[in-house]
């Protein structure tokens, strides 16, 4: 949820610069089942603009209605929304509405944060019942200082009060290495999820990133050239070059790196022999790397449009990311989510 959050700061901002004040809508607590779980947020922005979704857009109306009293009164208040009678979802959401207006030391701090893929924390005080309560809030924890997203002291307030906390990764990174037609439709339908996309072309290719619709950052570069510096866990590679040698090369400097995936393109036997060189060339190489590629990458849904390749991949990396087994829901028994 951390693109989530990213493009609520970056919506705020823009909006106070404007002069328009924003209130933040924060799923803190669920009784039952619901389209998105507790941590969803959303902005609503004085002008009546709402920015992300915490439901699948039945309660937002409501929210807007409720934010009205927040705008004019500066205060957080609870409000509650009962799907069972009108969703059929069989859940109670119980929603923090309060101003959003972090001060520029958060601003910088945050900014930072996600430049440098660091980890932060969103808590928020609570009270699981309608109403305006002393001290209710959310502030944000980035390097064990804590900011407050009203802008108001939430410090010594909160000991009565239901605490909702949750630990944001950094943004999920998807690089694809190569430049071709498929790479263009992976890099939109990634985009699309949310996800930072990084392209990396060969250095004689003549490709920008206004080529790639959605891209976060373009590199030209040879494979030697590459810096791995920032590949961690929340981290997808998809090697695509459609040229063996390169992708063996551009393997090898991945070959210390410590991503969540490596997808490679084409069939069994060609991941077969690009693997055999590999291991030729780095004999040393630790199993766990080896675990992390998948190739022919993508699960088998049918695709073979490049759109329905890309949709076929991203399935996958979703798959091994939340570590689930790609089932049809209709054959799962039980909640959809199971935490």
């Amino acid at each position: 949820m951390t693109h989530e959050f990213k493009e609520i700061v970056k919506a705020g901002t823009t909006a106070k610069s404007q002069g328009l004040k924003s209130v933040l809508a924060s799923v803190v607590a669920l009784d039952g089942s619901s389209y998105r779980r507790p941590g969803v947020r959303m902005l609503i922005l004085e002008n009546g603009k709402m920015i992300g979704a915490v439901s699948g857009g039945c309660v937002e109306k409501e929210i807007l209605l409720q934010s009205d009293t927040v705008f004019k009164t500066g205060e957080a208040k609870m409000m509650t929304y009962d799907g069972r009678y009108r969703l059929g979802c069989e859940g109670i959401l119980y929603i923090l509405l309060e101003v959003f207006n972090p001060n520029e030391t958060f601003l910088k701090a945050f900014k930072n944060c996600l430049e440098d893929r660091n980890t932060f924390d969103i808590q928020s005080y609570f009270e699981k019942k309608e109403g305006v309560f002393s001290g209710m809030g959310t502030q944000v924890k980035i390097d064990n200082k804590s900011f407050s997203i009203s802008g108001n002291n939430l410090e010594n307030q909160n000991d009565t009060l239901l605490n909702f906390q949750q630990n944001m990764p950094p943004c999920f990174k998807l690089i694809i290495i190569g430049a071709e037609h498929d790479a263009v439709q992976l890099c939109k339908y990634a985009a699309l999820t949310g996800w930072e996309v990084t392209i990396v072309s060969g250095a004689s290719e003549a490709k920008s990133i206004s080529d790639f619709p959605g891209a976060h950052r373009f590199s030209a570069i040879s494979p030697e050239e590459m810096d791995v510096t920032l590949i961690d866990n929340q981290t997808a590679i998809v090697l695509m070059t459609h040229n063996f040698a390169t992708d063996l090369r551009y393997l090898v400097a991945l070959k210390d790196t410590n991503p969540n995936y490596i997808g490679l393109l084409g069939p069994t036997k060609r991941r077969e022999d690009l693997l055999s060189q590999f291991i030729e060339y780095c004999p040393n190489v630790e199993d766990d790397f080896l675990d992390k590629i998948h190739g022919p990458a993508g699960l088998n849904i049918g695709s073979e449009t490049p759109q329905e390749i890309a949709i076929s991949i991203i399935s996958e990396i979703l798959c091994v990311i939340r570590q689930e087994e790609p089932i049809s829901l209709s054959k799962k028994t039980g909640r959809i989510h199971t935490s």
